[in-house]
C-alpha cells in the first residue's frame, strides 16, 4: 500500500522544491560587498566581459554581415540606421 500520495505529484513537488532551492542559491551568489581598495582589481582589462575589444568588434562585424542582423548590445542607433 502507498501512503496515499500520488507518486507523480510527490515527484513534482520534489522537483519544485529543488528548483526553488537552486534559484535561491543563484540569487545569493550575486550578493557581495566590495571594498574600495579591491575595486581596482575588478576594473582590470582581463576582468571585463570582453577583454579584447578589437576581437569582439571583428566578431560582431562578421556576425552582422552573415546574419543580416544588428547585435543589439550597443543600443545607441535609431531604426533608420543613423546614430
Amino acid at each position: 500500500m502507498t501512503s496515499g500520495l500520488n507518486p507523480l505529484a510527490s515527484a513534482a513537488r520534489g522537483v519544485a522544491r529543488m528548483a526553488v532551492l537552486m534559484i535561491v542559491l543563484a540569487v545569493l551568489q550575486g550578493c557581495a560587498q566590495v571594498a574600495p581598495w579591491e575595486r581596482g582589481t575588478l576594473a582590470r582589462r582581463d576582468m571585463s566581459v570582453a577583454p579584447n575589444p578589437a576581437l569582439s568588434g571583428l566578431r560582431d562585424h562578421m556576425h552582422v554581415s552573415k546574419e543580416a542582423a544588428q547585435g543589439g548590445h550597443q543600443g545607441v542607433s535609431g531604426g533608420c540606421g543613423c546614430n
